[in-house]
């Protein structure tokens, strides 16, 4: 465990054919193994003992910044922003450290509307922490946070999510953009994963013979759900049905050798799934200096 108190920031960058995708740490989630559901606590903590991960895990978070020659800097997810604590919020720095500014940013794409993942949509004051972007999101999340009807008829419990996805995205007016699925950015396909939310989506990122599935929140505790693909988390808005996509997308992803990236894999998140028997593993990409 790092305890450096000035850490630099978390950014990685990876070639994929003509384009750079950059790997943006934006922090961690500080969770428990009360946020697991479909196995029972016990077994839930003997995986992440044998995963070595502390019993009270800290989800990794991350954001990606894609580049290349002839287009604007895009985004897919923006990180918690002041939705979060001090263990969270990287992603501005990253970006600085990356060499771009928010104002030059052209696209976010949004894997979900969550706060870990839309929260840094805004700026503190609540303006546009992206000020020329237009935001694109799948229609069925769009529906399900956004609307007037879907906030009033949400759980008292749930309301804060519903008014944390409204606050993020009321900024951008009408630069929103809504998809179901199909091209959405050149080398960009949007693949929808419903089930963590009902518009949850991924992104294949594809350049010349290279592809990059960025499978969003398929998996949020590595130690447990390669292992044990049952294990859901209790903010699944529907719990079945993201256990039967992330089971089907752990089967395809280690039978076709995947190269596939994810917001919660831990830090840089770039490797491949490999399959034993009824379980999984990840196996992280080899990482050299020049890219």
């Amino acid at each position: 465990m790092s305890n450096a108190q000035n850490p630099l920031p978390g950014v990685l960058r990876w070639s994929l054919g003509d384009l750079t995708v950059t790997v943006m740490n934006d922090g961690y989630l500080q969770g428990s193994l009360d946020l697991v559901t479909g196995i029972d606590r016990a077994e839930a903590g003997a995986l992440q003992a044998a995963g070595f991960r502390a019993q009270d895990p800290r989800i990794t978070l991350n954001a990606f910044l894609i580049t290349g020659p002839g287009r604007k800097p895009l985004l897919i997810d923006s990180g918690m922003g002041h939705f979060g604590g001090p263990s969270l919020g990287g992603v501005p720095a990253a970006l600085a450290a990356a060499g771009v500014s928010p104002d030059s940013i052209e696209t976010v794409l949004l894997t979900h509307l969550h706060p870990d993942h839309a929260g840094g949509l805004i700026r503190d004051d609540g303006s546009a922490a992206y000020p020329n972007a237009e935001l694109v999101v799948h229609a069925d999340e769009a529906a399900h946070w956004l609307d007037d009807g879907a906030l009033s008829r949400a759980p008292d419990g749930a309301k804060p999510y519903f008014e944390m996805a409204r606050q993020a995205t009321a900024p951008y007016g009408g630069r929103l953009r809504t998809v179901t699925s199909g091209s959405v950015a050149a080398g960009i396909e949007a693949i929808p994963l419903p089930g963590h939310t009902p518009g949850h989506t991924g992104y294949r990122i594809t350049s010349g013979d290279a592809s990059l599935l960025m499978w969003a929140d398929i998996i949020h505790l590595p130690a447990i759900q390669f292992k044990q693909p049952e294990a859901g988390m209790v903010f699944d808005v529907d719990g079945d049905q993201a256990r039967a996509v992330r089971r089907r997308m752990l089967d395809a992803v280690s039978g076709d050798r995947t190269f596939v990236a994810g917001a919660h894999l831990e830090f840089p998140a770039l490797g491949y799934v490999a399959r034993d028997g009824a379980t999984y593993s990840f196996v992280p990409e080899l990482w050299v200096a020049a890219q």
